[in-house]
């Protein structure tokens, strides 16, 4: 299949690897980019909260990195568990899914915490974790670490969508989803943008394409990258 990622570009080309190996075709085209965002983390923590792949490299500088590498952490999934120990994390557990399954981890695993928890966390988030923490009984704070900001549609992928030679487009994140139709509607091929197989990785995601008037949307079982490529195959076969 011609796909297309959007990705930002460390994540986007890591997938982009993943679905040449399978055959495909690839067209990298991020709509957003991450940008660290100064915080000051200091403090008595208890543990560390990321539900983000991107929360490591955007505390790469701070110079409270060395003491929280040896804080308890809890991941959302396993991409961004993977992510945090490669960065130095040694105590790291993964909710293995979405903001639900971490509450819900969290909530099993320090109902007893002593300190709060240090969430850190990207400037726009889907769901308000420190208050769903809070009715659980587990104090948290939240700490922004990094922005994304929106890019306009490349070139390539307005000439590809154009041309129809883009026969699905992967969907990691609402905000990408958003972009992905506001950059579309901005380079005059909304028509064509909409018109195309959408494989999302939940059904969040997949709302902001549904009331665009996307109608071939496929939903992830699980919001993984390895259950979304597993609904893609499906798609294909």
């Amino acid at each position: 299949m011609r796909l297309v990622v959007t990705r930002p570009q460390a994540d986007g080309e890591r997938t982009a690897a993943a679905l040449r190996a399978r055959g495909h075709e690839v067209l990298l085209a991020p709509l957003m980019q991450i940008e660290p965002v100064v915080a000051d983390l200091s403090g008595g923590w208890g543990g560390i909260i990321i539900t983000s792949a991107n929360t490591a490299s955007a505390i790469a500088d701070n110079p409270a990195r060395k003491r929280l590498l040896d804080l308890p952490l809890f991941a959302v999934g396993h991409r961004s568990a993977n992510v945090a120990r490669q960065a130095g994390f040694t105590d790291v557990t993964s909710a293995g899914g979405d903001v639900r399954d971490l509450v819900r981890l969290i909530a099993e695993r320090r109902a007893d915490a002593a300190a709060p928890l240090l969430y850190l966390a990207g400037e726009d988030r889907a769901a308000d974790l420190v208050s769903e923490l809070v009715m659980h009984g587990i104090a948290a704070e939240m700490a922004v670490v990094y922005r994304a900001i929106t890019a306009p549609f490349s070139p390539e992928l307005t000439a590809a969508l154009k041309s129809g030679q883009v026969d699905a487009v992967l969907h990691f994140s609402k905000r990408s989803a958003e972009n992905y139709i506001a950059g579309a509607i901005q380079a005059g091929v909304a028509g064509p943008a909409l018109g195309v197989r959408h494989i999302c990785l939940s059904a969040q995601i997949a709302a902001p394409l549904s009331e665009a008037g996307a109608g071939r949307i496929a939903i992830a079982p699980r919001p993984d990258e390895a259950a979304l490529l597993a609904s893609l195959e499906r798609v294909q076969g």
